[in-house]
């Protein structure tokens, strides 16, 4: 298949390094930083462009691999293509592609994405949309020889499931570099904490996670939690990230 790349960021570079593995050709990236496509063009044969009227109008996908925001906007900028068009956002309509092409669609992973960190792409959770059955079942096959962890989720879902990992990712992330700053604060080794984060990661596969649930929080230890509060009674920002999560974590555990 002949592939237009969009973009050249994280999700870009892994799912043009992904398709370029299965054997695809991707003739193109563009980015409006030429450098940027040429760093990615480079890896999988590609050309690189910086001008959207430069994009070839032959391809037989089009992946949109940018910004939320630079979307809307994007696409009104592209000649309209006989191709698939799809972009890769989470929580961003399909429909914003009507002008581009009567064929079109999302490819999405509820996956962080970083360029320079390998992946394992048969791994890969990959959540497909369209709006014929025709697109759905040619995105499938492009898609299934990435990946077999393919999902046909419509709209509503992507956006309800992005929302979802935001809070498993992003969220938690946020949370494990606010332990690192106080392990750093206090001259004390990040690496102790590894094991933890690990098993905590590992209980998230292993069924209903709120019965797994554990911590002053969970067993109502007022004391403690009293202590800790004490301990953050300088940084309101973190304080109040604890307060919040100790009464949700109370809500959902106190009463079993």
């Amino acid at each position: 298949m002949k592939i237009v790349v969009i973009g050249s960021g994280n999700v870009a570079t892994h799912f043009a390094l992904a398709l370029h593995s299965t054997g695809n050709d991707i003739v193109q990236v563009y980015s409006r930083n030429p450098a940027h496509a040429q760093v990615l063009a480079s890896q999988i044969d590609a050309e690189s462009v910086d001008d959207l009227s430069a994009i070839a109008g032959d391809a037989h996908l089009y992946i949109l691999a940018i910004p939320d925001d630079a979307l809307y906007e994007v696409v009104t900028l592209i000649p309209p293509k006989k191709g698939i068009c799809v972009h890769t956002s989470g929580s961003v309509p399909m429909d914003v592609l009507k002008p581009l092409s009567d064929k079109i669609g999302v490819i999405w992973s509820p996956q962080t994405f970083v360029k320079y960190l390998e992946m394992n792409y048969s791994e890969l959770p990959l959540c497909l949309e369209a709006n014929s059955e025709a697109v759905l079942q040619q995105l499938t096959d492009t898609m299934q020889a990435v990946s077999k962890k393919t999902y046909t989720i419509n709209s509503l879902q992507r956006r309800e499931l992005h929302l979802a990992a935001v809070f498993a990712n992003n969220f938690v992330n946020a949370l494990n570099a606010t332990a690192q700053d106080i392990a750093h604060k206090h001259d004390i080794p990040f690496e102790i904490l590894f094991p933890i984060i690990a098993r905590t990661a590992e209980k998230a596969t292993l069924g209903d996670i709120w019965q797994l649930q554990t911590g002053p929080a969970a067993r109502g230890d007022a004391q403690t939690i009293a202590n800790h509060r004490k301990l953050l009674a300088s940084d309101p920002e973190k304080l109040q990230v604890y307060d919040v999560l100790t009464s949700l974590i109370k809500s959902h555990c106190q009463c079993k």
